[in-house]
């Protein structure tokens, strides 16, 4: 059955798209459990975006966390229930999302917290971002920044209070300026992506909430194939940041064409003639798109940049972030589905008096089909070509490339090309990661086999075609010296 996309109405009479599914918890059942903070927040919004005397709907600081949360609510009453079983699949063994324990960097540290061994620090102007930055590794010089309306705290969201975005290979931080809380969102090899609140009020030490239901409403939506994870979006923003869903809206990873991309995103950077969506707002649907973001290198024309950690909103940082969330997301894909499919295999086996390791052909291809589309993503399949340099404003490229690790040329994953693709070496640099390293092992024996039979040249097929011989055998020598716990054939 194909899926519904209904349409609602907001205060300017424009139709727009709901685009969250519920998740996990959020039966159809469970949401009427919501409906008093639904009817409430829906009501508060159309009170507060009542038209000014000018004529122009009012986007105000005073809508409340309430408000956002009821949208994203209504989208999900709107849609209904997913028609897959995955979002339930996960609150039941060996999953059990909600009530299982993560083990990610974020949870170390609140550990450490808790045991009081660090203490977080805040200011009057950022709260705890600087102190969870410094404690969870995370570089300044990652910044980005997006002024579309499109998440939890969309009241402090806007052309002049964007949103910043930090992050490292595992963790992701969202910040909003005078915000209630700072959003975080890690890789995680027990429940796949982790999401977590840390209160902005400086009368409380850093409260922090693992959030299981709340952010699931868009992160564990049908674009996540309902299972939580990461999503970057280029919208066509209108003067107020809206999105204007009417003219489309896009997930954005490396495979999306360079013109497509970070409608709703500050940019700072150079690309030569290719155009991107960055630095403009958008009015009604026949108005061509504007060129005048490109080869934006200074914001202050913008917005206070001041109130921000860094002035940048680094275009090779984007480009990074857009590639590495995606990768997380199939991670994540491929260890729950194939933890899924072994527990259910072994009930089978079970209930049918078979060997305990026994795998019918079903099974077979159920890890092999969760574990294809990481294979392919890892090795950049389909990604969108450079046709000129680009170049960033801040130092994230160079400290990203210094992270290493080097093979005894003097070689990295992390080596940027960024001429004609983002990677001199086109196997990502998530092979390293601790969301790899926490792959099933039948599932990491699958993703390390499909990576060798592509590198040797074993396979020569199709979606393979854009790796050069000279790249297979480069990618193959730096693996062999750089990664830890490969098996023993790639020796």
């Amino acid at each position: 059955m194909s899926e519904l996309r209904p349409q609602f109405e907001v205060a300017n009479g424009e139709n727009v798209a709901a685009e969250c599914i519920p998740a996990g918890k959020f039966t159809c059942a469970g949401l009427r459990g919501y409906l008093p903070l639904l009817v409430a927040g829906v009501k508060e919004f159309f009170l507060i975006r009542a038209p000014s005397d000018k004529g122009k709907p009012f986007y105000g600081p005073e809508i409340s966390v309430r408000t956002s949360f009821a949208f994203a609510l209504l989208c999900a009453w709107l849609l209904g229930c997913p028609g897959s079983m995955i979002a339930a699949d996960l609150e039941r063994a060996p999953i059990h999302y909600s009530t299982a324990s993560p083990k990610n960097a974020v949870a170390a540290l609140i550990e450490q917290i808790r045991s009081r061994k660090i203490a977080l620090k805040g200011d009057e102007n950022h709260g705890y971002l600087a102190s969870l930055l410094k404690h969870l590794e995370i570089p300044t010089s990652s910044q980005v920044l997006v002024f579309s309306r499109t998440s939890l705290q969309r009241s402090r969201i806007g052309p002049k209070t964007p949103r910043a975005i930090y992050f490292n290979d595992e963790v992701t931080v969202g910040f909003c300026l005078h915000g209630d809380m700072v959003e975080i969102a890690v890789a995680d090899p027990v429940v796949g992506t982790a999401f977590y609140t840390v209160d902005q009020n400086l009368e409380r030490p850093g409260t922090f909430k693992r959030q299981t239901e709340t952010c699931l409403l868009c992160h564990a939506s049908s674009g996540n194939q309902s299972m939580p994870g990461h999503l970057i979006r280029s919208v066509f923003p209108d003067h107020y940041g809206e999105p204007i869903f009417s003219r489309g809206t896009k997930r954005v990873d490396h495979t999306t064409p360079f013109a497509d991309r970070w409608g709703g995103w500050y940019v700072t950077g150079t690309s030569g003639k290719q155009i991107h969506l960055g630095n403009v707002r958008f009015g009604k649907s026949s108005e061509p798109i504007s060129t005048a973001g490109v080869n934006v290198t200074d914001l202050k024309s913008y917005f206070s940049a001041d109130n921000y950690l860094t002035p940048h909103s680094d275009l090779t940082a984007l480009m990074v972030l857009e590639h590495q969330t995606e990768g997380h997301n199939r991670l994540a894909r491929a260890n729950l589905m194939t933890r899924l499919a072994l527990a259910d295999q072994a009930n089978l086996n079970k209930a049918l008096g078979r060997p305990e390791d026994q795998w019918t052909e079903a099974t077979v291809r159920r890890i092999y089909s969760a574990c294809e589309p990481l294979v392919e993503y890892l090795l950049f399949c389909k990604e969108a070509s450079l046709s000129e340099r680009v170049t960033g404003t801040s130092a994230f490229a160079s400290e990203f490339a210094a992270r290493g690790p080097f093979d005894s040329k003097s070689r990295s994953l992390r080596e940027f090309d960024l001429k004609t693709r983002i990677f001199r070496y086109p196997l990502s640099y998530l092979i390293y990661s601790h969301a790899f390293d926490g792959l099933p092992i039948d599932a990491k024996d699958r993703v390390y086999l499909r990576l060798w039979e592509v590198l040797t040249g074993k396979d020569q097929s199709h979606p393979f075609a854009h790796l050069s011989s000279e790249d297979r055998r480069a990618i193959l020598e730096i693996v062999r010296e750089t990664k830890q716990g490969l098996p023993a054939y790639w020796k």
